[in-house]
């Protein structure tokens, strides 16, 4: 019997693993998934902002824990992996969101800072993918994986914006996208990248800052900034049934940004 949307778009009964959870864009897709009754696994480096981040969607009544992970580094990586899957059961979505940014003109950029933001946004990706793959998702021919990238990662910058280091890990990130999925599509798993625009965080906050909010708003076709709901619905149909025929592919939520020449 064919479903209905309301079904194919519930996750009742799924387990989600969402790094960088704790705040900002991370949490608001987690929002999206305990929302649609997935119990979650958050994480990030710090305890304190996952304790807070578990309380609020405990207060939702969203089903969340934690483990705090530092997703640069390989065997935090591996723990994290397994010490989900031991609480869980199984992991049947994966969000990767964990990410760092770096502010400099290309011709001075710091070597180590290149690494860091390459080592975060790509390899650590990469690493847990791998990792929840080979624990859970193909042993069980089943998975979600979604990729945060960025509209960084689908052009450069004006010269204002100097995030070199930046821009070309969320272009990995794109492509990473697309060859996993045709690798993993055998095994039942989907591989889907979201590109935000510009969102009020942590990260954004100093060019935001550089730069003017509204100054950035008036780039975009629809004349505003991402808020704190903007993600929740790509967020849901890739991470569902509704999505299930869907694979290797990005969307841009930036506004229409991305859209138009010169945004």
């Amino acid at each position: 019997m064919t479903r209905t949307v309301k079904q194919l778009f519930d996750l009742t009964g799924q387990t989600a693993l969402v790094t960088g959870g704790s705040r900002g864009l991370g949490l608001q897709m987690a929002h999206a998934l305990g929302e649609a009754g997935a119990r979650l696994m958050l994480s990030s480096r710090k305890a304190s902002d996952l304790k807070e981040a578990v309380a609020e969607l405990k207060a939702a009544d969203i089903e969340a824990d934690y483990i705090a992970a530092d997703c640069g580094q390989e065997e935090d990586i591996r723990r994290l992996a397994h010490e989900t899957v031991q609480k869980l059961g199984r992991i049947d979505i994966l969000l990767n969101n964990a990410g760092a940014s770096w502010g400099a003109a290309a011709e001075v950029h710091p070597v180590s800072a290149w690494d860091k933001v390459m080592n975060l946004n790509v390899r650590g990706y990469f690493i847990l993918a791998q990792e929840v793959a080979n624990l859970s998702m193909i042993p069980n021919r089943h998975g979600r994986i979604l990729n945060v990238a960025s509209i960084a990662g689908l052009a450069g910058n004006p010269p204002e914006m100097q995030t070199i280091a930046y821009n070309t890990s969320k272009g990995a990130v794109v492509n990473f996208t697309k060859a996993l999925a045709g690798e993993w599509g055998k095994y039942g798993i989907t591989v889907n990248a979201i590109c935000p625009g510009f969102f009020p965080s942590k990260m954004t906050y100093g060019l935001l800052e550089k730069l003017g909010a509204e100054n950035m708003a008036s780039h975009a076709p629809l004349l505003r900034l991402g808020d704190d709901e903007d993600l929740k619905g790509l967020t849901l149909l890739y991470a569902s049934e509704a999505g299930k025929h869907i694979t290797g592919q990005w969307l841009a939520v930036d506004g229409g940004v991305s859209a138009i020449i010169g945004g």
